[in-house]
């Protein structure tokens, strides 16, 4: 790292991005509904452009194309995984039928507890790659792995079972009702009161959120080792996530790449960590504990278009796949797509002719 972050400016742009994310929220707690089509890509659209506005900012600050690199391409790879995140979200969200009306506010909670969580770790990857040079193996090998499971289906149905697990846990010791109160983590029962399914829902995703971190920590320290930087890329990965749920929407189901994407970026930044640990080695084992001189330095903007191509390439091939299996599908079987929509039978039976006088 060739730059410096001037104290004033991460202060002033925690703040602000503080202030942001607390105006959100309580817009949210004020109007309650389900945001529209325009509404959701207004808010992305302004969560996106104050994102790459900031890097302009953070290139104007410390006069180094490096920092606005290693944000955005951080930036992307988190808001990637925050993408494949929003799979597990839609999974909660139908487990527990949670009303369309009330998901606003699920979401916002989670992206709350999913930034303390990320807060938290990032403090200690910072902590350990400042004392530990050799950590980056770990963080590498764990990243190599993490990868093969996205690259495979079901990890998903996986952490939904986990969920599972700990919601039935839950449920052994504490009173919850079977139905909800708006949007209430409490309500009153035959005079006594409970808790409402509201609270199995923000555990569910509070897990969930803590196994991403665990995940997508590791990924950005593999760009950058600037904890500043670190924070605000998964910041503003987070902003704008509930309002990219509803844009999404039933297009999730069509990103069935997706998670190969995923999973080369994250296997490409573990091989650039591996690179990177052999390239500052202390381990007395490897290299008689000096530097292995033939490990290249992957650069930030080589990343950067890796990252860029893989979630290029995984959502144009899902969305081909998708249009070429709209395109392949029988009449008959679009015919009764239609029909179970609209409650009503594919076809209508035809009564039998009568046959006249010959």
């Amino acid at each position: 790292m060739t730059f410096e972050i001037p104290a004033w400016f991460a202060v002033g742009s925690l703040i602000v991005l503080t202030l942001i994310l607390v105006a959100d929220l309580l817009i949210i707690l004020k109007r309650p509904h389900i945001p529209s089509m325009k509404e959701a890509t207004l808010w992305v659209v302004f969560y996106v452009a104050l994102a790459l506005i900031f890097a302009v900012v953070l290139y104007w600050v410390t006069g180094s194309s490096d920092a606005m690199g290693q944000f955005i391409a951080g930036w992307l790879t988190e808001y990637s995984l925050s993408i494949d995140n929003l799979f597990v979200f839609v999974l909660i969200m139908a487990q527990f039928s949670v009303p369309r009306r009330y998901q606003q506010e699920v979401l916002m909670v989670g992206i709350i507890i999913a930034l303390v969580l990320r807060a938290i770790f990032i403090m200690l990857g910072a902590a350990l790659i400042e004392n530990f040079s050799w950590i980056f193996y770990i963080f590498g090998a764990f990243l190599v792995f993490t990868a093969w499971r996205q690259a495979f289906p079901g990890a998903h149905d996986e952490d939904a079972k986990a969920e599972s697990g700990i919601v039935r846990f839950l449920r052994r010791f504490i009173d919850i009702s079977d139905h909800y109160d708006g949007a209430k983590l409490r309500t009153v029962v035959a005079g006594k009161r409970i808790w409402t399914p509201m609270i199995l829902v923000f555990v569910a995703i509070g897990f969930t959120d803590l196994i991403f971190a665990i995940d997508s920590i590791p990924a950005i320290f593999g760009i950058t080792q600037s904890p500043f930087i670190v924070f605000t890329a998964n910041l503003f990965a987070l902003m704008g996530l509930r309002q990219l749920y509803f844009l999404l929407g039933g297009l999730l189901d069509r990103l069935k790449y997706l998670h190969y994407g995923i999973a080369f970026i994250l296997a490409f930044i573990g091989v650039k960590l591996f690179f990177h640990a052999l390239h500052v080695n202390e381990l007395p084992f490897i290299n008689d504990g000096e530097p292995v001189e033939w490990a290249p330095e992957i650069s930030t903007w080589v990343s950067l278009l890796v990252i860029i191509a893989a979630m290029a390439v995984a959502t144009i091939a899902s969305l081909a796949s998708s249009s070429r299996e709209k395109k392949a599908a029988t009449p008959d079987a679009a015919a009764a797509a239609v029909a179970d929509e609209k409650g009503t039978p594919p076809t209508v039976e035809q009564p039998p002719r009568s046959e006249g006088p010959r």
